[in-house]
C-alpha cells in the first residue's frame, strides 16, 4: 500500500465562497497533476477564517451546499478533505468532510471550540462529540480540526475508533514562536496516538490576523519529516505506506527550514499588508515619511509587500523638522524606488492657528499643552487622507505598539489611516526588524537607526522626554499587556514602582484612542484588537 497525500496550504478570502470554491478546484487539478490520491485543505476554507457574523446569514447554507456539490463532482479520482460550516438538525458545526466520486463520504464536527484571545467559536458553533474515521485505500484515517489537536481527548478517541493516520485541518494564526509550539504539540499527539499526523494550515492575511502556513507531516515518533514554507501558498506532498503493520510517512525532499523570530515577524507583516491592501481592492498605499525609524520600516515592509510601483511616500516638514530628517527620508525613498514628494505644512498650521486665535483669546494654555503639536499631526493626516481620496490608495499609519499602548500618538493625526503596519510591534522590535531588513539589502540609513527617536513636534524634542527608555517601557508593556501581570507582579520583577504605575495608567486611560485606531497585523500572543477588550469607561484601579 502506498498513498500520496497533498496538503494544500491556501489563502482564501473571507466570505468569497465562489472564489474559494474556484481555489479548491485549482488545488484539485494541481494535486491530480502531482499524482496525489488525497487532497487536504484548511479549516473553513470555503468561507475563509474567521467568517464571524457571516455565519449568521440565512443564505450561508445554500451557498455552502452549492459549493460542496461542485467540489464533489470534481473529486472523481481523488479523496478531497476540506473544512466548511455545516448545519445539521438546526445546529451549526465547524466541519471537515471527505468527498470522492461525486459523493460526501464522511463528515467530522470539530469538538474543541476555542474561545480565548482572538477566537470566539462558541458564539457560532456547536461542539461535535465523536470521532470520524474513514478508510482510504486500506488506511483508517481520522479527521480533526485545528484546536482538537491541542487537546488529548480527540486523539484518544480516534485511536480507539481504529485510526492509524490523522489529518488535522487548521486556520491557526501566527504569533512569534507559534510554529515551534505547534510542532511540539503535534509530536506529543503523534507519539500518544502512535500514528502520524498530517497538519494542513491556512496562509494569508485577514484583517489583523495573519496565517503563516507551516503545514507539516509528523511521524509516529514525533519527528517532523516535511514542512511547507511560511507565508506562501504551497502544495506539500507526502507519501504514506504500511511498514510492519504501522503507517510510515515519506517526505518529498527536505523540510523547509524554521524561520527565526525576526524573519518570521517580518514575513507576517509583509503578508498582512499585501493581503489587506489587495483583498480590499486598493490600488496601492501612501504613507508619511518622517525620517524616523518607524516610517522607514513601514516603507520597507510596504515595498516588499506590494512592489515600489504601488507605494507613495510623502515628507511633510514643519519648522521643527531637522535637516537630517529631510535627507534621510529622501534617501529611503530613493533606495526603495518609490514615488516621493515633499509637502510642507507650515501654511496649514498657521491657517488653523489664525482661525483659532479668537477662540483661544484670554484662555491661558494649560500645563504640558499639546494643542500646537497635535495641529501639526492633524494637518499631516489631512494631507494623506486627501491623497488617499484622490488616488484610491490606502493610508498606512506608522505608529508602533509602544506608542499605541501609552497614547503617544494623535487622534485624527498620525493615527489617521486605514492600516497600522507596526500596531503590534514594540519599539525595541522595530529596531531589530530594521536591522534584519538591512541585512537583506540596505534600505534604512544607519543614521535613522542610531539617532534618538523624536516626533519632531517641538524644538529639541525626543521620545524619552515623555516616556521611560524603550527597553524599560517595552518590558513593562510586555508584562502588562501581553502577559496580564499586575502592577505588583511587575514591580516585584525589579521595575521601578514609579515607572510601572505611570505606564499602566497611560495604557488604561488611552483605551479610547485605541478604539479609534486603524487595524494592524497581530504578531504577538496579545495585540490591541480582537484579543484585548477593555471598557473605555471604567473605575478599575491598578492593583493586585
Amino acid at each position: 500500500m502506498s498513498l500520496v497525500i497533498a496538503l494544500a496550504q491556501t489563502n482564501p478570502v473571507v466570505g468569497d465562497i465562489p472564489g474559494n470554491t474556484a481555489l479548491v478546484l485549482q488545488q484539485i487539478a494541481a494535486a491530480r497533476q502531482q499524482g496525489a490520491r488525497v487532497l487536504v485543505l484548511p479549516e473553513l476554507v470555503l468561507t475563509g477564517y474567521p467568517p464571524e457574523d457571516l455565519l449568521l446569514r440565512p443564505s450561508l447554507q445554500p451557498r455552502i451546499d452549492e459549493a460542496l456539490a461542485t467540489i464533489a463532482d470534481a473529486a472523481t479520482d481523488l479523496y478531497v478533505v476540506l473544512g466548511y460550516p455545516a448545519t445539521v438538525g438546526g445546529r451549526l458545526y465547524n466541519a471537515a468532510g471527505v468527498f470522492h466520486a461525486g459523493r460526501k463520504l464522511a463528515e467530522y464536527h470539530k469538538q474543541c471550540l476555542p474561545n480565548y484571545r482572538v477566537f470566539d467559536e462558541k458564539r457560532y458553533f456547536e461542539a461535535g462529540d465523536s470521532a470520524c474515521v474513514i478508510e482510504i485505500d486500506g488506511v483508517p484515517v481520522a479527521l480533526t480540526v485545528c484546536e482538537d489537536i491541542w487537546h488529548e481527548a480527540p486523539m484518544v478517541q480516534a485511536r480507539a475508533a481504529g485510526a492509524r493516520l490523522m489529518l488535522n485541518l487548521n486556520a491557526s494564526p501566527f504569533h512569534v514562536g507559534k510554529q515551534r509550539e505547534r510542532e511540539a504539540v503535534l509530536a506529543q499527539r503523534a507519539m500518544a496516538g502512535d500514528m502520524p499526523v498530517l497538519y494542513c494550515n491556512m496562509v494569508g492575511g485577514q484583517d489583523e490576523l495573519v496565517f503563516d502556513g507551516g503545514s507539516c507531516a509528523v511521524n509516529a515518533a514525533g519527528v517532523v519529516l516535511a514542512r511547507a514554507s511560511a507565508f506562501a501558498d504551497s502544495l506539500l506532498l507526502v507519501r504514506v505506506s504500511e511498514d510492519a503493520g504501522r503507517i510510515a510517512v515519506h517526505a518529498h525532499g527536505a523540510p523547509a527550514p524554521l524561520q527565526d523570530d525576526d524573519a518570521s515577524v517580518y514575513g507576517a507583516l509583509v503578508c498582512g499588508v499585501r493581503d489587506y491592501v489587495s483583498k480590499n481592492g486598493f490600488r496601492g498605499v501612501v504613507l508619511g515619511l518622517s525620517g524616523g525609524i518607524d516610517s522607514a520600516l513601514t516603507l520597507a515592509i510596504a515595498v516588499d509587500a506590494l512592489g515600489p510601483d504601488r507605494v507613495e511616500a510623502v515628507m511633510m516638514p514643519y519648522r521643527y523638522t531637522a535637516a537630517m530628517s529631510l535627507e534621510d527620508a529622501e534617501e529611503e525613498a530613493r533606495l526603495l524606488g518609490v514615488a516621493y514628494s515633499v509637502i510642507p505644512i507650515e501654511q496649514a498650521v498657521s491657517g488653523f492657528a489664525a482661525m483659532l486665535a479668537g477662540s483661544f483669546a484670554g484662555q491661558p494654555a494649560p500645563a504640558n499643552d499639546t494643542t500646537e503639536q497635535n495641529l501639526q499631526a492633524r494637518c499631516r493626516g489631512v494631507v494623506l487622507m486627501a491623497l488617499s481620496n484622490r488616488k484610491g490608495s490606502l493610508v498606512l499609519t506608522t505608529g508602533n505598539k509602544s506608542e499605541v499602548a501609552v497614547g503617544y500618538c494623535t487622534l485624527y493625526g498620525d493615527m489617521a489611516g486605514g492600516f497600522d503596519v507596526l500596531k503590534d510591534v514594540l519599539k525595541t522590535r522595530v529596531y531589530a526588524l530594521s536591522r534584519y531588513r538591512n541585512s537583506l539589502s540596505p534600505v534604512i540609513p544607519q543614521r535613522v537607526i542610531d539617532r534618538p527617536p523624536s516626533a519632531e513636534l517641538a524644538p529639541g524634542q525626543t521620545d524619552q522626554d515623555n516616556l521611560p527608555p524603550y527597553e524599560v517601557l517595552d518590558a513593562i508593556l510586555a508584562r502588562y499587556v501581553e502577559q496580564d501581570e499586575s502592577a505588583e507582579q511587575i514591580i516585584a520583577a525589579g521595575f521601578a514602582a514609579a515607572d510601572v504605575n505611570r505606564v499602566i495608567r497611560l495604557v488604561d486611560i488611552n483605551e479610547y484612542k485605541r478604539r479609534q485606531a486603524a487595524v494592524g497585523p497581530r504578531i504577538t500572543q496579545r495585540g490591541f484588537g480582537r484579543d484585548r477588550r477593555y471598557p473605555i469607561t471604567n473605575g478599575w484601579k491598578p492593583g493586585r
